[in-house]
This record gives structure tokens, sequence and C-alpha cells, in this order.
């Protein structure tokens, strides 16, 4: 029977331990998970697990929760003879080191179809840039990030109200038929390797807070793929004489304006405001001001009046995908 070790720390890999504690058949058994340690959360602080250790404490298998990989760490998986490791949204660096010490290698479930997209923000990348597919990677992993061979992939659609949760969604659950498909040839010590195509490649970022910013010079329909992106973090806002104010029920039409200068408020009713972008209006049904609540815009401008005329500085915007590579190897 293989040992298998598992390392993450995000609920989209929730899925994947369920597949690995229940349906080993005699085949392999998990020994043991590797997670990010409790973090402060909310109000008050308090330390909290993350997803992945919540699942596991009440799952009598082993956690280890160490700040970072260290000979500590190494000297476990040895001494335990772990056969093979699965990767997923860890969040840690995999040190060199550790990527032979498995007899069967490590693998990677990577949430994009690689080559394209690798990084730190595959899913939202996705959407913000209007894809319509994407998919889950696997892949054995390598020296440097995101760049290993992979065994396989199973796609799966965007679709035009698709959100980053529901995209996320269905990215975990792929997980499982990619990994059962795969599993009997991993164990084995053979399964397929295809080299990534390098003139593929492109790169990923770490969002940031100021990405949220609307940029009324792109078009009405990157603005709400951005939109359908960042929710709920860093969520999407503009500044209206000084206040920021969020965004929700966001859509968009390809009505014409050609003398209407970008960023101008060109009506208000109770159902929604429109904003000119550089190609098309931008159609906003809710808003939220500083420590507020979100409302219908009805409601909304009953508290906050806002003028139509109106133009709104363009912020933010910033490109999220790169040929140039933003990430460190595994040290």
């Amino acid at each position: 029977m293989k040992k298998i070790v598992f390392m993450g720390s995000d609920p989209i890999a929730l899925p994947l331990l369920n597949y690995l504690r229940n349906e080993g058949k005699g085949d392999f058994t998990l020994i043991g998970v590797f997670s990010q340690p409790d973090r402060p959360t909310g109000r008050g602080h308090k330390l909290q697990p993350n997803p992945v250790s919540e699942w596991i404490l009440g799952a009598n298998i082993p956690l280890l929760r160490p700040e970072q990989l260290t000979p500590v760490e190494y000297d476990w998986l040895k001494s335990n003879a772990v056969d093979l490791v699965f990767v997923m949204a860890y969040g840690h660096i995999i040190r060199f080191d550790f990527l032979n010490l498995p007899s069967l290698g490590m693998f990677n479930f990577h949430a994009s179809l690689l080559p394209k997209y690798r990084g730190a923000s595959p899913i939202e990348t996705a959407i913000a840039c209007g894809e319509t597919k994407t998919g889950v990677t696997l892949m054995k992993m390598a020296t440097k990030m995101d760049t290993g061979p992979i065994v396989d992939q199973e796609a799966l659609d965007i679709l035009s109200n698709d959100v980053r949760q529901t995209v996320r969604q269905k990215m975990s659950e792929a997980c499982v038929p990619l990994l059962k498909r795969n599993m009997e040839a991993i164990l084995r010590g053979n399964p397929s390797l295809i080299e990534q195509d390098p003139s593929q490649v492109s790169y990923t970022r770490k969002l940031s807070k100021e990405d949220g910013w609307i940029n009324f010079q792109l078009s009405a329909k990157e603005i709400v793929n951005r939109y359908r992106a960042f929710e709920p973090w860093p969520g999407t806002f503009f500044n209206y004489q000084g206040t920021i104010l969020k965004v929700s029920e966001v859509s968009w039409s390809r009505t014409l304006r050609s003398s209407t200068p970008v960023g101008q408020i060109v009506e208000i009713d109770a159902q929604m405001m429109k904003i000119q972008t550089g190609d098309g209006v931008l159609q906003i049904g809710q808003l939220q001001r500083p420590g507020g609540r979100m409302l219908e815009i009805g409601e909304f401008i009953q508290g906050f009046p806002l003028k139509v005329g109106v133009i709104l500085e363009s912020h933010g915007g910033q490109a999220l995908v790169s040929s140039v590579q933003f990430l460190r190897p595994h040290t």
C-alpha cells in the first residue's frame, strides 16, 4: 500500500482530500496532511484553522502546520517512507530537496490549462480576461514553479454569469475525475508526462486591493469581467467626488455614445446607474458607501445623491497577465 501525503490550505482542495481519504481501496492510504498554520481572523483576531486543517482535525489523520518547510518536515516525510505527495493551493514554497524525496514524486494541481496562466491568480485572471474555457492541470513538480511536465488536464467552461466562486467550485470538483483516471499510472510510477510548450507560456500575478479600481477607459465588457473575477475581494469600486463607492449587480451595454466623455454618468434611475466607458456603457444596479451596506440604486440615491453629467476618474486596470515570469523558483 502506497503512503500518500497531501499539502494544501484552501477549501478548493477539499474534494481531493475526500477522495484520498475514502477511496484508497487498499492501493494507497493518506498518512498525513501539511497545511498553513492557524491565522487570526475576524474582529477578535482569534486564531482559526483554515478549511483544510479544520477538515483534517475531524478526520483522525496527522496534521502538520509549519510556518515553512524545514529539515524537520523533511525528516518526517523520510522517516514515514512517504511514496507520493499531492499539492494544491498550499501557499508555501516547496524546497528543491523535497521534490525527489517521495519515491513516486510530487504532483501539483494547478488551476489553469497550463502552460497558460501560470502563477498566483489563474482563476481570477482567466475570468477577468474574458476566457470561456479553463481547467485543472495535474503536473509533476519541477524546480521552477508551474513548469513541470503535464500528466493530464480537466477542462471546464466559464459561463457569462460565472464569478470567481462558481468557477472555483467547478475547479474543485474537476480535480477528482482528473486524479481518478491517472491514479493507477501514478501509483505504478509511469504516468504519461508531456513537457509544456514554452511558446504558449503566460504568467499571472498576485492580486492587490488596487485591482478593484474601475478604469473607465476599458470597455464596459472588460470592466464587467474584472468585476466577476474580483468578488468578494478586492471588490470593484470608483471614486465619486472623494467618496469610494463599491459596486454590485454590474452589467454592460453596447450603446454607442461617441460624443460622451469616458467616465461620465449618463443616466440614473431607480433601477440603474449608467456610465460611459471606452467602449459601451457600464450599468450598475447596486452601490455601497464606506461603512454602509449594499443598496439598490433607487434606495442608495435617497441618502447619497448622484448627479448625471459628473465625470468619474479612471484608476487601476493594470495588466493581470504577462509573458514575463513574476515568480521565484523553488528554493
